[in-house]
């Protein structure tokens, strides 16, 4: 029988004793191997901080088409700004998804310039800060992980520092008015970077794939951050924390419509995302050829549609 996906407080890794934090090491790390999922409350996420990007992300979402077009992604090939209604389709998938979503990244020190709505100013305040925050818990999470591998405590996390990392503002429009038939809001997918932390949406519909092949909810509560583990890290562990199928399911209420923020923490560009000499057991193969985090991304986002 599948385990459930666990709830921990990173309180317990970050200001515990050192047996609260084995005990959190643990829980984190097996919910992850074992789910692929793990609810996360007493990160530095505060409920002012995703308050107010939750009220920014709605006033850009009801700006006219026509203004949001103006910020389209497709110049920088999906990776910062406005992806219309209708584009990203879920590899292997048959029919888009129900969603519309505004890419953020890191806003200093990237190669890529971040796109500002002009017409709701505090956008660009609110997801700077939701951005920041969401980071630095991730950085936090990989070195939770890490111990639980038996690896250097920051020998992933330091593989992120200063990366393309990507925070999503999602809306699924209410079905009413948005149907595409044989469509869901968000089709099963895996994800494709390390790992992903979502925090409490606005709307139920999060389901994941057990290892047994069942479907199940898994919306995180108000305060907690739902962490998920990605294709990524899926090779670079050569397996150990594998990806978990996902997807995002339609209402069963025509009217209601979806608000959430993914943060997809990925690797730096150059990293080779193959399994470190000191992860591999005596015996044990490497069953992927090496790829490089940048090309790993390039290659999934041309199969989701976002490379136009």
């Amino acid at each position: 029988m599948t385990s459930p996906v666990a709830s921990v407080d990173l309180r317990d890794f970050t200001d515990g004793s050192p047996a609260t934090r084995d005990s959190f090491v643990s829980a984190f790390g097996d919910s992850l191997a074992g789910t692929g999922f793990v609810r996360v409350a007493g990160h530095s996420i505060g409920d002012d901080t995703l308050a107010a990007a939750y009220r920014a992300a709605v006033e850009v979402f009801a700006l006219p088409d026509d203004i949001k077009a103006l910020y389209d992604a497709s110049p920088t090939h999906g990776a910062r700004g406005y992806v219309p209604f209708g584009v990203e389709q879920a590899k292997d998938a048959t029919v888009v998804d129900m969603k519309e979503f505004w890419h953020v990244g890191r806003d200093t020190g990237s190669s890529i310039s971040n796109v500002w709505p002009a017409e709701v100013p505090e956008f660009r305040t609110a997801m700077i800060a939701l951005f920041t925050a969401m980071d630095q818990a991730a950085s936090t999470l990989l070195e939770a992980l890490a111990i639980y591998l038996d690896l250097a405590p920051r020998a992933l996390g330091d593989l992120v520092v200063d990366a393309d990392s990507l925070l999503r503002i999602l809306r699924y429009p209410a079905l009413q008015g948005h149907h595409i038939d044989g469509a869901v809001r968000a089709a099963a997918h895996e994800d494709i970077n390390f790992i992903t932390l979502l925090p409490a949406a606005t709307d139920s519909g999060l389901e994941l794939m057990d290892r047994d092949g069942n479907w199940s909810a898994v919306d995180g509560l108000v305060g907690e951050v739902v962490v998920d583990s990605g294709d990524m890290l899926g090779r670079y562990l050569n397996g150990r924390i594998p990806a978990t199928t996902h997807r995002v399911v339609n209402p069963s209420d025509p009217t209601r419509e979806r608000y959430s923020m993914p943060f997809f923490c990925q690797p730096r560009a150059d990293v080779l995302l193959t399994p470190p000499d000191e992860l591999l057991r005596a015996g044990e193969t490497v069953d992927v050829e090496p790829i490089t985090a940048g090309q790993f991304h390039r290659e999934r986002m041309e199969q989701i549609r976002l490379s136009r």
